[in-house]
């Protein structure tokens, strides 16, 4: 008995459904406090440049939720489906950040500062509201999605039953690979945020930083993919290139791998805080410094689970990984029903069944 085809059970359909209610709730919000300040601020000066961009990334971060999820039930990957939920620290560090970047004065003294101030009838209390929205959106769907998904965890358990079987260890290397998939993909969209805030809000067009920076980008998204390459196709030689590269991508230089990684990031974090370079991270400081730290970790992550996989290549595990999940037809014939000796058997990983003698 195969599994059911993508989004074909109640709790699938459940699922896609709040996370898409959810994405579009928070779109139309973006979209209304971005009008809102682009009606009254110029987003050519230095202190509001941030606003744009961390709207952009909120909208990003709500557009691959909703391909995560989907590419999670495609899948059947549970795990997957738990990182969706931190979502909402971003949502909350979005509000303070429009904050520090709008309220500039914390006493008017009874002149009409629209902009600057944080006061009743100001521009930051008519956006506020919306902004709000978005983390209070975003925790209800957390609550419904939780439930949904202790449904598909059972549903996920019987698909990965039927690629891998009931062996206990092909199951924890199968889960292992999942894994895998999964941070590669969180990688990319922690990259791409750390790389969009610091090209275009803080790093100057003309420093050495700015094109370390860029050269970066391209080594990062080769890195990733070819990766999940090596993982899936149990490639030894492209496995080992590619966790070279992770050690040299941790230390954030490239032509510089010897650094260690550690130090790098210690060195970022100081930067944002240090008296020198406060005033050029004062906008971008909360999400640099949680960008920054989640992406490290991820990476860190990436590397550990990256030598697990390593370690269960040739194990009889690659058909798994390659070969798509058998899904169940809508429709049954008597005919196929009947016909027991065609079936896979999953205790057998995949091994044809002989056929039955039926005693009458």
């Amino acid at each position: 008995m195969a599994v059911e085809p993508l989004l074909a059970t109640r709790a699938q359909r459940a699922f896609i459904i709040t996370v898409s209610v959810q994405a579009i709730v928070v779109l139309v919000m973006v979209g209304i406090t971005f009008r809102m300040v682009d009606d009254n601020v110029d987003f050519n000066l230095a202190r509001y440049k941030t606003l744009p961009c961390y709207l952009a990334l909120f909208a990003l971060a709500e557009i691959f939720e909703l391909f995560m999820a989907f590419d999670a039930l495609r899948l059947r990957n549970i795990i997957q489906l738990l990182g969706l939920l931190p979502l909402m620290v971003f949502a909350a560090l979005q509000v303070r950040q429009t904050k520090t970047a709008l309220v500039m004065r914390s006493n008017c003294d009874g002149r009409d500062y629209f902009v600057e101030c944080g006061g009743p009838g100001s521009l930051w209390t008519n956006v506020q509201p919306f902004l709000i929205v978005a983390p209070c959106v975003i925790a209800a769907s957390w609550l419904v999605m939780l439930f949904w998904i202790k449904q598909l965890y059972a549903e996920f358990g019987w698909a990965i039953f039927h690629v891998v079987g009931a062996n206990p260890k092909m199951k924890t290397m199968y889960q292992w690979y999942q894994i895998m998939i999964c941070l590669l993909k969180f990688n990319f969209f922690c990259f791409t945020g750390v790389t969009m805030q610091l090209l275009i809000i803080v790093l100057q067009r003309d420093s050495a930083e700015f094109g370390v920076t860029v050269a970066a980008i391209p080594v990062v998204l080769v890195l990733l993919v070819l990766c999940g390459i090596a993982v899936q196709r149990e490639i030894k030689w492209l496995m080992s290139i590619s966790l070279v590269m992770m050690l040299a991508a941790m230390s954030y230089f490239p032509l510089t791998p010897a650094i260690a990684p550690m130090t790098t990031v210690l060195y970022k974090l100081v930067r944002f805080y240090q008296p020198s370079t406060q005033a050029q991270y004062e906008t971008t400081r909360a999400t640099l410094t949680v960008f920054t730290i989640v992406a490290f970790l991820l990476l860190f992550a990436t590397f550990a689970v990256g030598l697990r996989c390593f370690a269960d290549f040739d194990r009889g595990l690659q058909a798994s990984k390659v070969n798509a999940l058998p899904t169940r037809p809508k429709y049954f014939t008597a005919e196929s029903s009947t016909n027991m000796s065609q079936r896979q058997s999953s205790y057998l990983g995949g091994a044809p069944v002989a056929t039955r003698i039926s005693i009458e």
